[in-house]
């Protein structure tokens, strides 16, 4: 695959409002899970909504090669106009679902259209959680628990509402919007800040890191801790599990990132980041690889990372150095857009950058593991009467 090249960067629109340091940077960016909306913490108390493909204007450097279906696609879609959602605090985290349309003789006020609703969580300096309605921004819910900053919020992605916040207070805490956004559990068992939550695809497992050099996986359906994963040298800063929940992979401080077998706990893979002289003209300077941010392509045989040392880099599942770099300079974190072929970073000083992704066509084999390991742990793999080559195939070891 080429290297990554930066389509498109949204940059604050508002001038500068306050003197602390984070009221500026960008520290999380989403697409809805359809990928007809992105949201950006651009600093300055502010989320952006903005419907997706981005205007032309925007996409100014592709203009010439966008189809002008686009233009239509987005007049059919009822014409979305781009949001500023006012939080009053410093937004850290946030986090999109889908609200299950109305069932019969039942109307949700937010949905009286009668169509499926798309909701915005956003996770306050203050420790709220303020929960949005995206087609008209209007405020559903402010979740109250949290005695610091809400870092990071992840969506069952099955649609029930459940959501899980990490904060700063050392908690991870889950709410049911279905239930008027009860809380319904608070994980204790951290003891630095949580930085980062990732629920997996098939809503079995959470994880979570903070400044430890462990990882915390939990059980979505007794809300307990399953284990430890431990193998950092230092803070552990982001996670991701795979599209078919078969991986995960954890991002830390000590500039590598660890794939782990989120069944048995073990380490697959470990992948290092070097620096790259030859890209940096400023190898005088003394720079640290500090990991920020590691997300899975969608189809699951890429990953992005988001480092220190001014580099996004692009690795192949099967591949132990980066396939592909871009320099960035402050990156904060990275996310795939859910249909594949580009990445949104944020950085410090507030801006977004969209990437070009590497396209890829899954091979049949990698469709029919993804398939089978949706449903299937890694134990229940290793208990097939099949070739053992074939077992390594789908628990992933053949790397």
């Amino acid at each position: 695959p080429g290297e990554p090249v930066l389509l498109a960067e949204l940059k604050p629109g508002r001038p500068q409002r306050y003197d602390w340091k984070s009221s500026c940077e960008t520290w999380s960016v989403a697409f809805s899970p359809d990928g007809a909306w992105f949201a950006w913490s651009q600093g300055h108390c502010v989320v952006k909504l903005i419907p997706w493909p981005l205007e032309e204007a925007e996409l100014c450097k592709t203009s010439e090669r966008k189809s002008r279906g686009s233009k239509a696609e987005a007049r059919s879609r009822g014409a979305a106009k781009e949001k500023t959602l006012e939080c009053g605090q410093i937004v850290w985290g946030l986090a999109f679902s889908a609200w299950p349309a109305a069932e019969a003789g039942e109307t949700d006020p937010a949905c009286a259209v009668g169509l499926p609703c798309l909701i915005l969580a956003t996770g306050l300096n203050d420790g709220q959680i303020k929960v949005w309605e995206v087609q008209t921004g209007h405020l559903l819910f402010s979740l109250l628990g949290h005695q610091d900053v809400v870092r990071d919020l992840s969506f069952a992605p099955n649609g029930s509402l459940i959501l899980v916040s990490a904060s700063r207070d050392k908690t991870l805490r889950v709410w049911d919007l279905s239930r008027d956004g009860r809380q319904v559990q608070v994980l204790s068992g951290h003891v630095q800040w949580v930085y980062c939550c990732s629920i997996s695809p098939d809503c079995s497992m959470l994880c979570s890191v903070a400044g430890e050099k462990s990882a915390l996986l939990w059980s979505m359906r007794s809300y307990t801790l399953i284990r430890r994963l431990e193998g950092h040298q230092s803070s552990v800063v982001s996670c991701d599990f795979s599209p078919d929940s078969a991986l995960l992979v954890t991002a830390s401080y000590d500039a590598c990132v660890i794939m782990w077998d989120p069944y048995t706990g073990e380490q697959l893979r470990t992948l290092r980041h070097v620096p790259l002289h030859s890209a940096l003209d400023y190898s005088s300077e003394v720079h640290t690889s500090s990991l920020r941010s590691v997300c899975f392509s969608p189809e699951g045989l890429y990953l992005a990372t988001v480092a220190d040392d001014r580099l996004l880099r692009i690795w192949a599942l099967e591949l132990r150095s980066p396939v592909a770099f871009a320099p960035m300079t402050n990156g904060l974190c990275c996310m795939y857009f859910p249909h594949g072929g580009f990445i949104a970073t944020g950085t410090r000083d507030g801006h977004v950058q969209f990437w070009t992704a590497p396209r890829v066509l899954s091979s049949l084999k990698h469709l029919c593991r993804k398939a089978l390991r949706t449903f299937l742990t890694t134990y229940q793999v290793l208990a097939l009467p099949i070739p053992r080559k074939l077992k390594e195939f789908l628990t992933y070891r053949t790397f």
